[in-house]
């Protein structure tokens, strides 16, 4: 039973994992952007920070209305970059324009090595700030320098360098999906092409897979190709079975019948009654094992238009006065022997023949569900058969002419012949009035 394909579960699976990864990705570019900004502002604000303490040396005072920082940033009022100093007590002595009569929000963290110390707040204008703070002595007291740097130009810059990395990955996963594809097909093609030369045996076209094939599918066309051959020989010596089997018990039940027919006594006519009855036995039982004998050979095909057609000749030519309509006849071949398919298809029409009043209508066509296989529909115009003796004829040992005179072989072969190539044979009433036979049978590829 087919479960899928193995380039789309390799394309499925590649794809999920590209998902992920690029996605993960996304992540920890976005995180590692976000990181590399922060880095960025601390080390801007340092610079600042510096410069706002080179010129409070120089100025050698604190609340001096000329200190300003370097970036201009800190001029313009609410702009997230600020500056403030003050006491050790909380005492504020000085801050940039931009601060514009606010204060800047505590810091509760120690100070390092170098008295520095660093935290994210929110000022009174509702924005997130980064504030780095640094402890200079001075010979007129202590005092905590901070300057502060706008964490939402971040934020903003981080999230347009997420959309734009997610398109940019998106693309990249669509070109490596497309690759995936791609790799996937190249790579199973020797599959496909062991496929079709399998096919090709099978439907008759070819007797062995030939072609080059890579390390890992090589073992095994070498394994099929052994497996039809040794298939072959065993079906050969299974008909020689068959026959010296046929000889053997010839001429002893010859014999038998012999002495039992120059005798009158009860016992010759149950002896001459029972070895007729194993002669047919054993016919039957022969007949059967050639069939499936040839049956199991891979490789065969025959043209059901071709065969089908002469068969409707020769019924013509056997029951004059029946009318025989072929009404639809497709070139198609029968994946199998063709003396298989003229006993089956030679039955079904001369027990049509047989039971039609005057017309028997033949039709060949392609299965009309897109399977393999071809279909012969056979209607005539007889009494028919209720649905209780269809299901009667369909069973092992009934034959279907047997409200008819003359002799046949009824359906006995004809289904055994439809279960070894794995057909279907349906009976239907007909369109005529009569009965309507359905048979399926697989199809091979016609020659090129």
């Amino acid at each position: 039973m087919g479960r899928g394909s193995i380039a789309a579960r390799l394309f499925a699976l590649s794809a999920a994992w590209l998902v992920i990864a690029l996605v993960a990705t996304a992540f920890l570019l976005t995180e590692l952007y976000s990181r590399a900004l922060d880095a960025a502002m601390i080390d801007n604000l340092n610079f600042n920070l510096e410069t706002l303490v080179g010129r409070t040396l120089n100025e050698q005072d604190v609340a001096s209305a000329s200190l300003q920082a370097a970036d201009p940033r800190f001029e313009r009022t609410g702009s997230g970059y600020y500056w403030e100093i003050r006491t050790e007590g909380g005492i504020v002595v000085n801050t940039s324009k931009s601060l514009l009569g606010s204060i800047l929000p505590a810091v509760d963290s120690t100070f390092d090595e170098s008295g520095r110390r660093s935290a994210v707040a929110r000022d009174d204008f509702d924005t997130n700030i980064r504030i780095v703070e640094r402890r200079i002595g001075l010979p007129s007291g202590t005092y905590l320098f901070a300057v502060t740097g706008n964490l939402d130009e971040n934020t903003a810059l981080t999230d347009n360098f997420r959309w734009q990395a997610i398109l940019v990955l998106v693309a990249v996963g669509a070109a490596l999906a497309v690759m995936s594809a791609l790799v996937a097909r190249v790579a199973l093609r020797p599959v496909e092409k062991l496929r079709s030369e399998m096919e090709d045996v099978r439907d008759g076209t070819n007797s062995e897979i030939a072609g080059q094939y890579p390390r890992e599918l090589a073992p095994l066309a070498q394994e099929v190709n052994e497996l039809l051959r040794s298939n072959a020989q065993i079906v050969e010596r299974a008909r020689a079975q068959v026959g010296n089997l046929a000889h053997g018990l010839k001429t002893p039940l010859a014999v038998l019948r012999n002495e039992a027919e120059s005798r009158s006594e009860p016992l010759a006519l149950a002896v001459r009654e029972q070895t007729n009855r194993m002669t047919d036995i054993v016919s039957t039982y022969l007949d059967r094992a050639r069939l499936a004998a040839r049956t199991a050979v891979v490789g065969k095909r025959a043209d059901a238009q071709q065969t089908l057609t002469r068969l409707v000749r020769v019924m013509q030519k056997i029951h004059p006065d029946r009318q025989l309509m072929l009404n639809e006849v497709a070139p198609l071949w029968f994946r199998g022997d063709e003396a298989d398919f003229e006993e089956i298809a030679g039955n079904l029409l001369d027990n049509a023949c047989k039971f039609a009043k005057n017309t028997v209508e033949v039709s060949l066509r392609a299965h009309p569900e897109g399977r393999r296989q071809i279909r012969l529909l056979i209607d005539d115009d007889g009494p028919g058969l209720t649905e209780a003796e269809r299901h009667q004829v369909l069973r092992r040992g009934v034959r279907l002419d047997e409200k008819v005179q003359g002799s046949g072989l009824g359906l006995d072969i004809v289904k055994e012949l439809i279960d070894i190539y794995g057909g279907t044979l349906q009976l239907g009433p007909s369109d005529l009035g009569g009965l309507s036979v359905t048979l399926d049978l697989p199809a091979a590829k016609s020659p090129s």
